[in-house]
Formats: structure tokens, sequence, C-alpha cells
């Protein structure tokens, strides 16, 4: 009898012990995709690629389209918004001001490159029938248009995971000490992160991703209504922007994500509706 209290006792110690080890190793970060498959990325990254997706949300692009531009990014960038690059070079696709791209300070905005980046990529006839790396390249002409091609795979498990794959995208990290890192403040900041969306998404529309919003009086939490096509990309967008606007809860589809130092942080809820998403 003692032995085996000695024995129960003794693996309750280890599995809180385990437990610490794993909480106190965890590292904040981001990932879209699960299990062998996932694919790790920073804070910058994961929101860089959700506003790509964004934006080809709006402008109603394939899915292949998609694919390209973060081939393109992961090339060119590794998915990071720079602020420098190869002569004048700056942003995510490395773009360049003086070929007429747009302004650094254009360029330099996530949103606006990725929108300048696929009004040059539709006027290329049948690029979605193309190899991901000839598409890149008749975009950007860059010195080695080929290596475009070592990202086509990873781009198009990005492409699925950030607008069509359920609950895909996550980002893990402790509140506080993320809003400190950002120099932010922990309250949910609703009216920022409404005005993110629109700048990525667009306003809120007919046709477009997201069709309406509003704003609850009691907690503060906000309504998004959504197209079904459109609804993952700004959930994940929610997701990987969270600790910018102190959203520390996204709602949608059956499941739930809430911001915490652990990397299983959507779970199911048999109360999200497929047809709104609820941030708080």
């Amino acid at each position: 009898m003692l032995a085996t209290l000695l024995a129960v006792g003794g693996y309750a110690a280890y599995k809180a012990y385990n437990n610490y080890v794993v909480r106190l190793l965890t590292v904040p970060g981001c990932a879209a995709g699960t299990g062998a498959n996932a694919i790790p990325l920073d804070f910058g990254q994961a929101a860089d690629a959700a506003i790509i997706a964004g934006v080809a949300e709006r402008k109603h692009l394939p899915r292949q389209a998609l694919t390209i531009a973060y081939a393109t990014a992961l090339q060119e960038s590794k998915l990071e918004n720079l602020d420098y690059g190869t002569l004048d070079s700056v942003g995510i696709f490395q773009q360049r001001p003086s070929q007429g791209w747009g302004t650094v300070t254009e360029l330099e905005d996530p949103a606006y490159a990725a929108g300048a980046f696929f009004a040059a990529l539709v006027k290329i006839p049948g690029y979605t029938r193309l190899p991901v790396y000839v598409a890149a390249q008749d975009v950007q002409h860059s010195a080695d248009g080929y290596a475009y091609e070592q990202y086509a795979q990873t781009g198009a498990l990005l492409a699925a995971e950030f607008t069509a794959i359920p609950h895909a995208v996550t980002c893990w990290y402790s509140p506080a000490t993320q809003a400190a890192n950002q120099g932010v403040s922990t309250r949910l900041n609703l009216a920022a992160a409404i005005a993110g969306l629109a700048g990525t998404f667009g306003r809120p529309q007919r046709g477009g991703p997201v069709l309406a919003e509003s704003t609850a009086t009691g907690d503060g939490s906000g309504t998004f209504a959504v197209t079904a096509a459109g609804g993952w990309a700004v959930a994940s967008w929610l997701v990987a922007n969270a600790g910018s606007y102190g959203i520390t809860q996204v709602r949608y589809g059956g499941y739930q994500w809430t911001a915490g130092l652990t990397e299983t942080s959507w779970q199911t809820d048999p109360g999200g509706g497929s047809g709104s998403i609820v941030a708080s």
C-alpha cells in the first residue's frame, strides 16, 4: 500500500514538474497548420501572411494567386516587412519605388504592397496555369526567377491554411508580455482592430469578405458578419493581429481561440456560429 502511494505521489510530482517545464520552455510564436506539416511563423510573418490573404479575399482572387504571392514574399523577405533591401527595395515583396511600385511609405504598408503585387499578377495572361516561379518572375523581374520555386509548396500550404482550413492559424503568448513588447495596452482596442480589418479586407459591404460589423455595449466585443468563403481568412487575421489590439478571444465556426502561452489555443465551441465572428 505504501509503495503504491509513493508511486502515485511520485507520478503526480513528475507530471506537475513536467507540465511546469513544458510551460517554461514554450516560446511565444505562431503557426499555420498542425502536426508535422505545421509552418512556424513569428508574429510579424503571421500578421503579414494574414494581410496578404485578406487582400486576396477582398479582390476575389483564386487561391493560386495567393500561393504565388506567398512564394514570392518568402523568397524576397522571408515574409517580413523590411525597411531595407537591394538598391531601393523595401517591404515584404521588396518592391522598388524607383520602378514605379509606389512610395517607400506605401510599400512598407503590407496591404498596399500586396495590392500592388496582385495588380501586376492579374495582368499576366494565364498566370494561374503557369509554374509558380514563372508567374512570380513575370511580376518581380528578379535576378534569379527560379528561386521562387523552392517556396511553391509552402506557399500553397499557407494559402489553404490562412483562408480555407478551419482553425489552422494560431498564436500563443502571454497577453500582458506581448502587449508590453509591442508597446500597446492590454485593453481591448476594437476601434483600431476594425480600422485594421478595413485596411485589409475593405469596408463591410455586400459582396465583400466582411458583410457587417457591430460592437456590443456590455463587454465591448465585436461581431463581424462574414461570408463562408472569407470567414476563416478574417478569423486568421484577428488571431494573427490579436496582440496588437488587446483581443484575447476569437470565436468562429464552432471553435474558440484564446490568447495564452500554449500551442493548443483553439478549442471546440458549440456556440460559435458559422456566419459571424466574435472578437473580445
